[in-house]
């Protein structure tokens, strides 16, 4: 397959579709890892008007000059799906894997010619980057031959695979100049760093062993996804460290160039396995809060400050739209929990991979100084809405048979233009397949199973009465109407893959 050569039939249109396209601003787009909003110091002090969990100074000080989200949600309330979403801009049961593409040696989700966040990118003449964690599938040769590789993830198949090369389905196909990632974040079962398709060493004696405990520099690093193929000299607690100098160094290369750059960095933090450093640029991490998953929160804030510091220091800041979320809500933490009230909710009820709010509402905002007015907004957003808002941005038109579940920002995040808020959202839980229609102030919970061949109602909220979603309507007579009329409605905007963003 020709990457060079694929094309997704953008139009530039020269007048109208944006005010800003002829200032081109480099755009940076971070997405954090199982992030929930009581993990962020912003959303306690500013929205909950209480004292914070934990404290996010750096992350806090970039929300403070952008418009912050109440409404802003992930895709999904689980990674692999959201990750999908997010780059191709549709709702994740438009891919062949509904549950989410979770093998490294999988297929693909996106399909040839398909409009993705690099490829938008790239054909409107930007450098991209890709910086992070993928977990989108991906194609290794079997060894010797030129036949992809498609068994087991996890285990000693160093000598069913070769993870040297990546040939293909990883960044570069979607559409990104350069790349730094790591197939599985720091979770594994592998635990490999590739450069532009390569595999790249972590040191000068690294070689490429069957990672487990036995061999690891920590037993922790090797997570419950089990042993696989990885680095020799793999350590956990330093993996923010090395994503973020790469962030950095993509972005002061950038600044040298003549066109704009695109960043999409996905950060593994702060995901498990929770291995804090004793410190980050001189900043105490380990130990700094009551666990090691909130020493965490600490480290991905100091992974932001280096990007923004990046950006400074090259003098492109204030020509950037920085945009920042989570891939799903927050993860439970039983100590912090007792030990001071923790909640990954911050307010709303539920964690990662459930369908409650706080299963996917998550820390959102956006920056652009001079264009965005910094503020707090109830509207709704979603992550995979950055595909039409960055084409907006950019005066790129995206044809209606792509991105069709993303819906365009940029008149709300500067005031300039008509904002057409969506009439309804369509989500998914996590690995239980609970899929969730909100039609504002109802929410219903439908039951599906692996496949999508069977669906059921499970729960009914009124989300202006009942935002903690503690009361279930479902089995009320008063409401089985409404239930039976939301379900067919769901169950025909999915059936007939027509797009649920609005004039679309």
């Amino acid at each position: 397959m020709n990457y060079r050569n694929l094309t997704i039939c953008l139009l530039f249109v020269l007048s109208g579709m944006s005010i800003f396209a002829a200032e081109r601003p480099n755009i940076v787009f971070i997405l954090a890892d199982d992030l929930g909003l009581g993990d962020v110091s912003f959303h306690a002090r500013n929205i909950l008007k209480k004292e914070p969990f934990v404290e996010t100074p750096h992350i806090d000080a970039l929300a403070s000059q952008g418009l912050w989200f109440t409404d802003g949600h992930s895709s999904t309330a689980l990674c692999a799906p959201t990750r999908y979403a997010v780059m191709s801009g549709n709702n994740n049961y438009r891919s062949y894997a509904p549950p989410g593409v979770w093998s490294t040696f999988a297929p693909t989700a996106f399909k040839e010619g398909e409009a993705t966040l690099g490829t938008v990118m790239r054909d409107a003449g930007y450098s991209t980057g890709f910086i992070g964690k993928w977990h989108l599938g991906g194609d290794f040769y079997i060894p010797g031959t030129q036949e992809i590789y498609r068994g087991p993830k996890s285990g000693d198949i160093n000598d069913k695979v070769d993870v040297k090369r990546w040939i293909g389905g990883g960044p570069k196909y979607c559409g990104f100049d350069y790349d730094f990632t790591t197939p599985c974040g720091v979770q594994g079962p592998m635990y490999l760093f590739y450069e532009n398709q390569q595999w790249s060493p972590w040191a000068k004696d690294s070689e490429i062993v069957f990672f487990n405990k036995q061999n690891a520099k920590a037993p922790k690093d090797v997570s419950d996804k089990g042993p696989g193929p990885g680095d020799s000299n793999w350590d956990t607690q330093e993996v923010g460290k090395i994503l973020s100098a790469k962030a950095a160094d993509f972005i002061k290369a950038g600044a040298q160039q003549k066109k704009p750059f695109f960043l999409y960095y996905c950060s593994p933090t702060v995901h498990v396995p929770h291995c804090p450093p004793d410190e980050f640029d001189g900043r105490k991490i380990k130990g700094s809060t009551v666990s090691p998953h909130l020493d965490m929160t600490a480290d991905l804030d100091m992974q932001v400050k280096r990007i923004v510091d990046a950006l400074k220091a090259s003098g492109e800041f204030e020509n950037t739209l920085i945009v920042f979320s989570s891939d799903n809500g927050g993860l439970t933490d039983g100590t912090a929990t007792k030990e001071i009230g923790y909640h990954p909710g911050g307010g709303w009820n539920g964690s990662k991979n459930l369908p409650l709010e706080g299963g996917h509402r998550v820390p959102t905002f956006a920056v652009w100084p001079g264009h965005i007015k910094p503020g707090i907004t109830d509207e709704l957003a979603v992550n995979q809405d950055m595909v039409a808002t960055f084409a907006a941005v950019l005066g790129t038109e995206i044809p209606n048979d792509q991105a069709q579940d993303s819906n365009n920002l940029l008149p709300l995040l500067t005031g300039k233009g008509k904002f057409v808020q969506r009439d309804y959202f369509v989500n998914q839980a996590g690995a239980n397949q609970e899929l969730m229609y909100r039609k504002m102030p109802w929410k219903l919970i439908i039951q599906s199973n692996f496949k999508r061949t069977e669906y059921e109602p499970k729960a009914l909220y009124n989300l202006k009465d009942d935002s903690h979603e503690d009361k279930n309507l479902i089995k009320n007579p008063e409401y089985k109407k409404l239930v039976e009329t939301m379900f067919k409605e769901y169950m025909e905007i999915m059936q007939s893959g027509i797009p649920t963003v609005p004039g679309r």
